[in-house]
């Protein structure tokens, strides 16, 4: 598990939005980036859980199971609302999927799948776009659309740095 855990994560929004495409590009490569980290892990290596960890296959479930609210934040934004809907801080959609029990096919599909809509919508999206703000309901500091792009992909690198703990265990 990486050393900081997600939630005592600090944020400073300071870049530019010039580079909006460029985190359009990270997101739009996870899916390819997951799949390469576990191409050719055995069944019991993937859903293998540690003392208060998730399993590697778990890890992937629970971006799949985020890809709805980072869609929902982006309506938020194109919706022009003051504040971003909140997230399930309990993770109760990931607990309750049992990732451990599909096939790791589907949760790759799933999530190539999903993250390709949500990159559909941001493509949408210009640089301008990118200065939209909402506040974020958990940081409780001013988000723009922009921002949000650079908290989900430096949640997906969280995700695949525990994926990478797991394996070096």
């Amino acid at each position: 598990m990486p050393k900081q855990k997600w939630f005592d994560r600090k944020f400073d929004f300071v870049l530019q939005p010039e580079i909006y495409p460029l985190l359009v590009e990270r997101l739009r490569g996870t899916p390819a980036r997951i799949e390469e980290r576990i191409k050719g892990l055995p069944e019991d290596q993937l859903t293998a859980t540690a003392e208060n960890q998730w399993s590697i296959q778990e890890n992937i479930g629970h971006l799949v199971d985020l890809e709805s609210l980072w869609a929902g934040r982006v309506q938020d934004f194109k919706n022009r609302l003051p504040k971003l809907r909140p997230a399930d801080l309990q993770n109760t959609a990931t607990y309750q999927a049992k990732h451990n029990e599909k096939q790791i096919f589907d949760i790759l599909h799933a999530f190539r799948q999903e993250r390709g809509k949500l990159i559909a919508e941001l493509d949408q999206f210009d640089e301008e776009d990118a200065a939209l703000v909402a506040l974020h309901p958990r940081l409780l500091q001013p988000m723009r659309l922009l921002d949000l792009l650079y908290f989900v992909a430096e949640h997906d690198d969280h995700h695949l740095a525990c994926i990478t703990e797991l394996l070096r265990n």
